[in-house]
């Protein structure tokens, strides 16, 4: 078969979204972010808002994310993502507007941003992507990372009597009155990416139906960060984080 022919066949099993960029991508290999990325981008395409969207881009291991979805970026500061958002969708309601936040960036430095823009129940949603651990400074604890996981600054693991519990940010945003849509999801098998375009499609929805605020957990790995291959990586991702961070809707407001 030619080159030609494998383009155009009909079982092609991936094409890259029209919105996506053709810039290499700056992510460890294995990282759940590209594979997020790519689900943002065909969502947006299929809604046929790439004219009439505005991502807010963190600081972070995503805060390159604007060379990658060709779409218009705002960059905030340090956990701001959510107050400029709120700003960005106030001023255009007709925009679909959303964050894109590690869990340093929205669980810790932009816990207060991100606790009252959605109590606030701002049409805007938050894509939070949890690897429980501190990604591109050089892996030290995050709000999110586990007890008795080890971290560049908690080389024998998280003590809740020194560090205290991990934050499970998604509980707290589903007991809000202001969110619509709360959900926990992952990326590393079909079934589970499958899963996590459904629930960005209903935020973005519900975003644009004025319904509330929405938050969208992304329980990722981070293979640089954990010191271990991508396959380990989301092994180890399925029997550890998975128990704390259990999958599925925690609230969904019809």
């Amino acid at each position: 078969m030619t080159n030609k022919e494998i383009i155009s066949s009909e079982n092609l099993v991936y094409a890259k979204p029209e919105l996506m960029n053709d810039n290499t991508m700056h992510y460890c290999p294995g990282c759940s972010h590209g594979v997020v990325h790519k689900l943002v981008a065909e969502v947006i395409a299929e809604m046929e808002m790439t004219e009439k969207t505005i991502g807010i881009s963190p600081v972070g291991c995503a805060v390159f994310a604007y060379k990658y979805i060709d779409i218009d970026w705002q960059e905030a500061a340090h956990g701001r993502a959510p107050a400029l958002a709120t700003a960005c969708k106030r001023l255009w309601p007709d925009r679909l507007v959303f964050t894109y936040q590690g869990d340093g960036d929205l669980a810790c430095i932009g816990t207060g941003e991100t606790i009252h823009a959605l109590n606030r129940g701002e049409n805007i949603t938050m894509i939070f992507i949890n690897n429980a651990i501190y990604g591109m400074t050089g892996g030290q604890m995050a709000p999110t990372t586990l007890i008795g996981q080890k971290t560049a600054t908690c080389p024998y693991g998280r003590d809740v009597h020194l560090h205290g519990y991990p934050l499970k940010i998604t509980e707290i945003a589903a007991m809000l009155d202001g969110t619509a849509y709360v959900t926990r999801q992952s990326v590393q098998n079909v079934a589970a990416i499958k899963k996590a375009k459904k629930a960005i499609r209903h935020a973005f929805e519900n975003s644009m139906q004025g319904k509330g605020s929405n938050l969208i957990e992304i329980v990722s790995t981070c293979s640089s960060g954990w010191k271990l291959s991508p396959e380990k990586a989301n092994k180890w991702m399925e029997e550890n984080m998975f128990a704390y961070y259990p999958m599925g809707d925690l609230k969904d407001v019809k």
